[in-house]
């Protein structure tokens, strides 16, 4: 990491630290803080930190960005600056002008399309989009005549129904009814490209979360006292916070892999499909057992509102779904192992 980097790592964790506190934004009773968290991290180009100098962005290394995602996650982040890192990338890789503000992306799964007929207005429904409704605009990967297009649409120009996940945070069904974009160029991005990418940044999330409910964890486990001792004492909860430790040193080690495979150029090819498909399916994994884990250390403390905890464990719920479950991404490298036959799975894998 070279000094550049290192100004990017500290400027993320200076401004998450004093404007993203959990427990400061959990006894919020309003939203105020949101738009002073947004404005630091644009300003100090943080959002644009994937868009090239000549975009007017930062033009850092994609291994960068996902060290702002990381650090991000060790704040359970309530702001789409994942989503918007995601958008600029797209955007910048196709050509077209990165605007300010928070952006989200379409479509997120793979069973939603996104078509662009021959008047250049986009028809289609797109499900689960994040913070879909708190966004000005939303990038869509939209198909015409065999052919991939990238488009910027305004969100108030679509039909919006609005849901939540399971951190209460938007998950909004759009629906694009001959919507005309603001801009549009054919592209060589793919819905793959966009999915790996994804999942790779959620990965880089529920790394990070998963390292603070750790510190979180530990922390409480040597003030909380039973039996007139603290019950980081007790055998059972050491083997729990063991078990804990190893989950989100699997996660953060897992989404470091698919990191640098994008960041070397090999994350849209069969080697980065096994890293990014390994690395979603092991990221999921541990985040359900961390939750679980946390949950179990702080007892019924953990569920309350009043505790941050839950400010973790439901975005981890709610991540490892995004962009394709574990299921989903097992169905894909099962496919992958068949297509190219049992002689060739030994030495993919020694490979990496």
């Amino acid at each position: 990491m070279n000094g550049s980097d290192n100004i990017i790592i500290n400027t993320t964790a200076k401004i998450l630290n004093d404007l993203c506190d959990p427990q400061t934004i959990n006894n919020s009773n309003d939203e105020k803080w949101k738009s002073t968290l947004w404005s630091a991290l644009e300003e100090n180009g943080l959002t644009r930190a994937w868009v090239p100098e000549e975009f007017n962005g930062v033009g850092a290394d994609v291994a960068d960005g996902f060290e702002i995602l990381r650090i991000a996650g060790q704040f359970a982040i309530p702001v789409p600056i994942a989503e918007t890192l995601l958008a600029g990338w797209l955007l910048s890789e196709t050509g077209l002008n990165v605007p300010d503000g928070m952006l989200s992306i379409a479509p997120v799964n793979q069973h939603d399309t996104v078509m662009l007929d021959e008047n250049d207005t986009l028809t289609g429904t797109a499900h689960q989009i994040p913070f879909g409704r708190d966004v000005a605009q939303v990038v869509v990967l939209a198909e015409k005549s065999g052919q991939t297009f990238l488009a910027l649409v305004n969100r108030e120009d679509c039909i919006l129904q609005q849901y939540d996940s399971h951190a209460s945070e938007p998950r909004d069904t759009i629906e694009f009814n001959r919507v005309s974009p603001v801009q549009c160029a054919e592209t060589k991005v793919t819905r793959d490209h966009l999915l790996r990418m994804g999942a790779a940044i959620r990965c880089s999330e529920m790394g990070g979360a998963l390292q603070h409910i750790l510190n979180i964890a530990v922390q409480y486990s040597k003030e909380r006292e039973a039996f007139g001792r603290p019950i980081s004492k007790f055998q059972a909860v050491q083997h729990n916070l063991a078990q804990l430790a190893g989950e989100a040193a699997a996660a953060v080690s897992a989404a470091s892999s698919a990191a640098d495979t994008i960041n070397s150029g090999d994350g849209f090819n069969d080697a980065g499909f096994l890293e990014i498909a390994s690395a979603k399916i092991r990221a999921g994994e541990a985040a359900g057992k961390g939750a679980a884990i946390g949950h179990q250390v702080h007892g019924a403390i953990g569920y309350t509102t009043e505790h941050i905890l839950h400010r973790y464990t439901q975005r981890l719920w709610s991540w490892r779904d995004d962009f394709g479950g574990e299921s989903v991404w097992a169905v894909a490298l099962g496919e992958f192992v068949a297509a190219n036959g049992a002689d060739q799975l030994w030495p993919t894998i020694a490979a990496r």
